[in-house]
């Protein structure tokens, strides 16, 4: 019985093998954690106003906000401007939430990079719950990159 970088009593296999159920474990959660993504998109859609129903007062997003009121001067084109941006910050979203399900730790780095800076521009428009929802999601976020770079050390811990 080999018992070097093993737990107590435990043999090499088992070693590997409890390694190789933390690992499936840790990307379970951060499966999970990239179904914020999601979330995130279907807010941003319901606070635009590309749903049929608009709760823009409960979900904002900073750069729509800041968009729609200093783009008032572009009249008829402002609103096709801001549905296409809408529309552009849903996509990202959710191809952001793809690439993270898929254990692309870029995606949820972009993601918090994205929302953070919106963070600043929900500052100026005083929105705090709004701001508090995206705190929450950026948190979820780095949890879930975070859970993706202790998945790689497992990895290498095994091999």
């Amino acid at each position: 019985m080999q018992t070097l970088n093993v737990g107590a009593g435990r043999t090499d296999i088992e070693y590997k093998a409890a390694e190789e159920d933390r690992r499936k474990d840790l990307q379970a959660e951060s499966r999970s954690d990239a179904n914020y993504f999601f979330w995130a998109a279907g807010l941003a859609a319901l606070g635009t106003g590309l749903l049929p129903i608009r709760l823009n007062i409960l979900v904002s997003i900073g750069m729509i906000d800041h968009l729609a009121f200093y783009g008032r001067s572009l009249d008829a084109a402002n609103t096709l401007v801001l549905y296409a941006v809408s529309a552009m910050w849903v996509s990202a979203l959710i191809l952001l939430g793809f690439a993270a399900r898929k254990g692309k730790r870029w995606a949820f780095i972009v993601g918090i990079v994205l929302y953070g800076a919106d963070m600043i521009l929900l500052i100026g428009t005083l929105s705090l719950w709004a701001f508090s929802i995206h705190s929450f999601f950026v948190f979820k976020w780095f949890q879930g990159q975070r859970l993706l770079s202790d998945v790689k050390e497992a990895k290498a811990a095994v091999a």
